[in-house]
């Protein structure tokens, strides 16, 4: 929502006014000089929306703002040339909304398209978040980075390395939402204030590492002809692909990384591109293992959560190499979530593993659900209320 500063205002009143903490404000607007404001400046407050409402007879500002739990001056600050002494019925004005709401529907067919559109409806409410493309697909499409948060204590979540595992996404999306609400609105998830994470910890999220990937599983194949006849090949001549894991260069990105990359290679004993298990012509080959190395280097991550499907459980090892702390924190993920934790998957190549090798800091492959993939989204509230403990978690361990 955006307000517009009169005489005296400032960033410190507007958080009074409408009960937002200060440090969101600022984060909000990170080109506004909380000590040089300009009369007329656009200011935007996050965690509101403003809703249009029309004048009718017997109206008042002082009614219209008591019904709503509102002040008077948070009318006019939002509605700068209101006059109060000549409303007029049929007059239009804006009224601040309070968002007390998921603005995420996760329980749902989630594509790359959903995707973007809650990034982008999330941004808008919630303008102290940050959101840049990692990198791009195959087919150049963006792979979008979420961060949230002031610390210094740098945590990674990610999902749909596997792309029939998309139910990740919206689960991750789900939490985000979630956490947004709690500290705009100040309240807690399962007894937890957040805010103090906020200011103690910057979140990376990367909800869908593997965009086509998704895209084929959900809604087919592109409509280039060459290409189609290539995936109905590698799909064993299948046009079904809900059994698609891989990128839609037939590599299973989670076998892409430089963690002793020729034994997975060797285990798998799969030489061409597929729906699975194909590692590829060599590490870090494809765009998509390319970002995600790239934005890990950069970031300088102190853990790192990946998200897949299915066996609720969480493996936490790799080749010995991890550190005494990965024990304790995955097993208070065990803890909230009723997971099993394991130390390895006796294979070789994945993100986590790669990360635990190079930085010898904890990585956790979480494993939501059971059954089949592509899960069934009848199972989306189950998985999300089992792994919210490991999200909230990952932030506080």
């Amino acid at each position: 929502m955006d307000v517009y500063v009169r005489q005296n205002d400032s960033l410190w009143y507007y958080s009074q006014l409408f009960k937002v903490n200060y440090q969101l404000i600022i984060d909000s607007n990170r080109g506004a000089d909380p000590q040089a404001l300009m009369i007329g400046q656009q200011i935007k407050i996050p965690g509101f929306t403003s809703s249009a409402y029309k004048i009718k007879q017997g109206d008042s500002l002082w009614a219209i703002a008591k019904t709503r739990n509102l002040t008077l001056d948070a009318l006019f600050v939002v509605n700068p040339t209101l006059n109060p002494n000549a409303l007029q019925v049929g007059q239009t004005i804006y009224i601040p909304l309070r968002i007390t709401w998921r603005l995420i529907q996760g329980n749902q067919q989630y594509d790359y398209k959903a995707l973007l559109a809650d990034m982008g409806r999330l941004k808008t409410i919630y303008p102290f978040i940050q959101t840049s493309p990692i990198g791009h697909s195959v087919l150049n499409r963006d792979i979008p980075e979420v961060l949230i948060g002031k610390g210094d204590k740098r945590i990674h979540y990610n999902g749909s390395f596997h792309a029939n595992e998309w139910i990740t996404t919206p689960v991750i999306m789900t939490f985000l939402n979630d956490y947004l609400l709690a500290i705009t609105n100040q309240t807690e998830i399962r007894g937890l204030a957040l805010l103090p994470y906020y200011q103690r910890t910057l979140l990376s999220i990367v909800p869908m590492v593997n965009p086509d990937g998704v895209e084929l599983v959900q809604n087919g194949p592109p409509a280039d002809e060459t290409m189609r006849a290539r995936l109905v090949g590698w799909n064993n001549g299948s046009e079904d692909f809900s059994g698609w894991k891989a990128n839609i260069n037939g590599v299973d990105l989670n076998d892409q990384f430089p963690a002793k990359w020729e034994l997975e290679q060797a285990r798998n004993m799969v030489n061409e591109p597929g729906p699975a298990n194909y590692s590829g012509t060599g590490p870090l080959t494809q765009p998509e293992a390319i970002a995600m190395a790239n934005l890990t280097r950069r970031r300088d991550f102190a853990r790192v959560l990946a998200f897949h499907t299915q066996g609720e459980v969480i493996y936490w090892g790799f080749e010995d190499m991890e550190p005494p702390e990965s024990e304790t924190i995955v097993n208070e993920f065990a803890r909230v979530s009723g997971y099993e934790p394991v130390k390895s998957a006796n294979s070789y190549a994945g993100y986590k593993d790669w990360y635990i090798q190079d930085w010898r800091r904890p990585g956790f492959t979480v494993e939501l659900g059971r059954g089949t993939n592509p899960l069934p989204i009848s199972q989306f509230d189950e998985i999300y209320q089992k792994s919210l403990g490991i999200f909230l978690a990952g932030l506080y361990m």
